[in-house]
Formats: C-alpha cells, sequence, structure tokens
C-alpha cells in the first residue's frame, strides 16, 4: 500500500528527551511505558546512558550533543510531535543543543522535568546545568515539574546571595515565592511536588502568574519509589499532548502516578518501581 493510503495516526506523538534506565524505573524506559499505557505514542531521544540499580545511579554517559539534536530533529521533520517532555539532560551542551531544537518549534507544549538528582540523592546536575536550564530552557517551558528541592534549587540559583538551606531549616525558600521565581524566569505554570516534604499527606500545588491554580492533596504512601517524578512528568506530557487543559491534565497526571505507586512492585533491592499498567493487571483481576 502506498504510504499516501495509510490512514493517519490516531495516536498522539510525545517526544522524549532522557537518559536511560537499565531497571526500567525511571528515564526513557519509565517515560516511554507511561505514555504508552495513557495512549500516546513515544518517541525517543537518549540523552545519556546510566549505569545505576534500583538502590542508585553509579555513574552516566552524556550523548554527544550534536547527537542529542539530529536524533530529535530526525523525528521531529518527520513526525506531527503533540507534546515534548524533557527529563535528565546530562550537559549544559545538551541543554543548549536541545533549547535551539525545542525553539523551532514553540506552538508544542513543553513539559520539563528537572532532573537534578537520583531518588538516593545521586548528582546528575551540576550548578553550570541548572543555570542553563534557568535561562535557556524556563522561558520556553509550558509546564515546569519538580520537587520541592529541585523547585529550592532552582529558584534559589536565580537570585544571587540567596541564604543557602543548612541543617536547622534556616533560609529554605518558601515553596510558593520558589514559584514565583520559576514563572517570572519564564515557566508557564510549576507544578511542585511535596513528597520530600513533612506532612501525613502529600501536597502537590500547581501554579501560575496568578498564583495558586489548583492544590490537590494526597495520601501518603510507604515505601520509597524509583520513577515517579518521570511518570507524572509524561503523564502531564500525554493529556496535553491529547488536547487537556494544564489544569485538568495536571489533576488527571498526579491521579495517574498515585495510582502507578499504589500499585507499585519492589523487582530488586532498592526502591518500589510504578505500576504503569496498573489498569490491565486490574482488568485481570
Amino acid at each position: 500500500m502506498p504510504a499516501s493510503e495509510f490512514p493517519p495516526s490516531s495516536l498522539p506523538a510525545v517526544l522524549v528527551f532522557a537518559g536511560t534506565d537499565p531497571t526500567g524505573g525511571a528515564g526513557l524506559q519509565a517515560d516511554i511505558l507511561t505514555l504508552a499505557s495513557l495512549g500516546c505514542h513515544p518517541l525517543s531521544v537518549v540523552t545519556a546512558v546510566t549505569v545505576q540499580d534500583t538502590v542508585g545511579v553509579e555513574d552516566f554517559l552524556p550523548m554527544d550533543a550534536e547527537w542529542i539534536a539530529d536524533q530529535a530533529r530526525g523525528v521531529l521533520e518527520d513526525i506531527p510531535v503533540a507534546a515534548i517532555k524533557l527529563g535528565m539532560l546530562g550537559s549544559t551542551e545538551a541543554v543548549a543543543a536541545v533549547a535551539e531544537v525545542v525553539a523551532d518549534y514553540p506552538d508544542i507544549p513543553l513539559i520539563l522535568d528537572p532532573v537534578l538528582a537520583s531518588g538516593r540523592g545521586d548528582a546528575l546536575a551540576n550548578e553550570d546545568l541548572v543555570a542553563a536550564l534557568r535561562d535557556l530552557l524556563l522561558p520556553q517551558t509550558t509546564v515546569l515539574t519538580p520537587n520541592s528541592l529541585e523547585a529550592r534549587r532552582l529558584a534559589e540559583a536565580a537570585e544571587e546571595g540567596e541564604e543557602e538551606e543548612n541543617a536547622e531549616g534556616e533560609g529554605i525558600l518558601d515553596l510558593q515565592e520558589c514559584a514565583r521565581r520559576l514563572i517570572d524566569l519564564g515557566s508557564e505554570y510549576v507544578l511542585i511536588t511535596g513528597a520530600h516534604e513533612q506532612g501525613l499527606q502529600v501536597t502537590n500545588t500547581l501554579y501560575n502568574a496568578r498564583g495558586v491554580v489548583e492544590r490537590l492533596r494526597w495520601d501518603r504512601l510507604p515505601g520509597s519509589y524509583h520513577g515517579s517524578g518521570c511518570t507524572l512528568a509524561s503523564a502531564l506530557a500525554a493529556f496535553l499532548a491529547q488536547g487537556v487543559d494544564v489544569a485538568e491534565a495536571a489533576k488527571e497526571a498526579q491521579e495517574y502516578t498515585w495510582q502507578t505507586l499504589r500499585a507499585a512492585f519492589r523487582p530488586g533491592m532498592g526502591q518500589f518501581i510504578p505500576d504503569r499498567l496498573f489498569w490491565a493487571r486490574e482488568n485481570d483481576d
């Protein structure tokens, strides 16, 4: 059958930039599973190769920035893309290359998950990379999805002379102030997740230039999870790709992510992995 006779795809395509994860818990593999689970066609650009297990990240090898850009342009020039999701980028050169690519597609929603450290706390971004994210990508971002630690790090880097966090908690930025600073830098929305904060419930808050859009509270689940942030950001990209507005997409993405965590499993000796296909196993039951 000639190519012109094939019906157009009914699956919205989402382009993901991320590092690999051999465990399938986070990174590119988590993004692909999430997007497929939610009815999207994932397109993937490898930004780094990691050495990790379910306990933590041991090392990573950033991809050459030109290779990252070439991977992206190859699919962008071939397939209509409905949303772009950015995860671990690996180097300042990669950030610059990605920023140049996405600048050519300003009408595509851009979801930025600022992966600055692993769940165990292994550093995945130095201060130069943080500055590059802030200066080159935040002005192009539709929704930024940091956890509270990432939000504070990005916001503190945005304002010179900010007092650093100490063991007593002095100088810790209020999360609403963090969101204000990040929106001032150009992100249209900021969804800050609160799993690292204290409390029996986890509070996630969506902000825009007018302040709080919506604040949702979720029962805190026991255990430590590998890839929850990747799951949330990819789920958000999936709903935006399907034409859902930002506020509703954020709500639906949080609900989906919470369900994947509730059904999480522990395949190794470290963290639990979200079950992105929980709905399939519920149907089997």
